[in-house]
């Protein structure tokens, strides 16, 4: 080999060159950078205050916080296509997702129902300047993070960052825009709750992913709800299903329901992640997954196959969509409720038809129907102990006409037996269980009916002449209906529509959410109304 010797005064320019130029230093993956600025005559270092743990365990010392990048730092190609020239990146840039967090003035501490602050820590709970102001069910700080930042661990693992830039996107933004809006009516009581029982803010958002905010959401395997309860999984929390209503439906209570099973799984779990995963796989499965395992972390067990793949990405989705909508500005989200309203529960004592209660109130009849969704016919059950939701700005007339003891509140239809007439052809045609005319009809029996005796039947739905006709609808979601695809349409857009997941559209479809569609493809969808 032939050597070269270079002058001195060019070894010397050499050496004050280097020496002038910040060190960066890549390290882990696509995703994590570590920069320290080297200053004259010293080699850069890692930042011994600072480490965590990526995907697959690999060591992350030195990296700045989870989504931060530093000023200049950043790869060429890294900012979506369009937004600058090639290679040239403005300080601090990068994907939406790696901007430094939004920082909001602080909200007020949450309250008691009757006005007075919850117990406020001290000592050793107190978190460091800055902290998130969550604590444990069993009283012990969270590891928060400054406004804005997760106070869930994940942020920065492979997975999460792939949803991050799925739901950064121009149709990912669209639909989580359009689901927010969904979601302004319930957003205050959900924040409440959360506040309430100082649980991690975050899961104000795990509705998103779960129903998209649709109250009467059901999945393909029957779950229902704001909060998809499972019919075998109710019991614990007050939820009823029985011919009146499902209150999976039921917004209040299935909050309530949904954070006491958050708490219960973290409080046997102790991790935020893994209580997640139970949320979605059952409790069950999960401890016998870290006893498998031999190990209480998520992303191992994630990493591992140790749990299936749907809750594998899981926890991901939902820390993505997290933080897109814990900083709504950065990522070109107005988001404005403002105009949220607040709830009460009414004690009705009878049975009520909304319509008709609303009329007589001089409120909008729809949004009181709106608000109690788990009712099949729009009248409240003959459980004298049922609580109906309206606004707080509705409730003193809504009491003030349930008052009215001379008010009918309730329409019925009435019927002659003629000869062949059955309980059961007439709860079919009337939409009714039999033993809804039954009690609506005391001493009745369905095997002695006689001619020309007359049947008192609750309207719970409009019905002309008696006919036969009409089912019991299941839990499932069918795709039975079909979509022509237009031009300029996407699975998003589509899933809009059709008031389903995206991901669930897609699958049904035999279709991944990135695939290309085409014009002129027939889609399978639920049935318009049918969700």
């Amino acid at each position: 080999m032939v050597t070269r010797r270079l002058p001195g005064a060019a070894i010397i320019l050499l050496f004050i060159g280097a020496a002038a130029f910040p060190a960066r230093l890549f390290a882990q993956d696509e995703y994590h950078y570590e920069y320290k600025p080297a200053s004259a005559g010293e080699a850069a270092q890692p930042d011994p205050g600072r480490g965590g743990q990526g995907a697959a365990g690999s060591d992350l010392s030195g990296q700045l916080p989870p989504g931060q990048l530093p000023q200049g730092s950043g790869l060429p190609g890294q900012l979506p296509p369009g937004h600058l020239p090639p290679g040239q990146m403005p300080p601090g840039s990068g994907p939406l997702w790696q901007r430094p967090p939004e920082r909001h003035p602080p909200e007020p501490g949450p309250v008691s129902p009757d006005g007075r602050p919850l117990r406020k820590r001290t000592g050793a709970e107190t978190p460091a300047a800055g902290a998130a102001s969550f604590v444990k069910p069993d009283g012990g700080p969270y590891a928060g993070k400054g406004a804005g930042e997760p106070s869930i661990a994940g942020f920065d693992q492979a997975l999460t960052r792939q949803y991050l830039e799925r739901y950064s996107r121009s149709g990912g933004r669209e639909w989580l825009r359009a689901v927010m809006k969904q979601a302004g009516p319930y957003i205050p009581f959900i924040r409440e709750q959360i506040a309430a029982r100082n649980l991690p803010a975050e899961l104000l958002y795990l509705p998103v992913i779960e129903s998209g905010f649709v109250p009467t959401a059901r999945s393909r395997s029957g779950a229902t709800g704001l909060w998809q309860f499972m019919r075998n999984s109710i019991a614990p929390f007050d939820i009823k299903i029985n011919e009146w209503a499902d209150e999976r439906m039921d917004f209040w209570k299935s909050t309530e329901g949904a954070l006491r099973k958050l708490e219960d799984n973290y409080r046997a779990l102790a991790d935020w992640p893994l209580a997640l995963a139970a949320y979605n796989a059952g409790l069950g499965g999960i401890q016998r997954a870290t006893r498998q395992a031999g190990k209480a972390d998520y992303w191992y067990l994630a990493e591992k196959k140790f749990i299936k793949t749907e809750t594998i990405h899981y926890v991901p989705k939902f820390l993505a969509v997290a933080y897109i909508l814990s900083n709504p500005r950065k990522f070109g989200l107005d988001l404005d409720w403002s105009g949220d309203p607040r709830w009460e529960r009414i004690p009705v004592g009878k049975q009520v038809d909304l319509g008709m209660l609303a009329e007589e109130a001089g409120v909008d009849g729809a949004a009181l129907k709106a608000a109690n969704r788990e009712l099949f016919y729009g009248i409240t059950p003959p459980d004298k102990n049922y609580r109906l939701k309206a606004r707080a700005s509705d409730s003193s007339r809504i009491s003030e006409a349930l008052e009215r003891t001379e008010t009918v509140l309730i329409r019925h239809y009435f019927h002659t037996i003629r000869y062949g007439d059955t309980l059961s052809a007439l709860a079919l045609h009337y939409g009714i269980s039999v033993d809804q005319i039954a009690e609506a009809n005391p001493g009745v029996q369905a095997r002695y009916l006689k001619i020309g005796q007359q049947l008192r039947i609750p309207a719970y739905r409009d019905a002309g002449p008696y006919q036969h006709g009409g089912t019991a609808a299941d839990d499932a979601l069918k795709f039975t209906g079909s979509h022509l695809v237009k031009r300029g349409e996407t699975l998003w857009s589509i899933a809009l529509a059709y008031g389903v997941d995206p991901e669930v559209l897609a699958e049904a479809n035999g279709m991944d959410l990135n695939d290309t569609l085409r014009e002129g493809r027939n889609l399978k969808t639920p049935e318009p109304g049918g969700r």
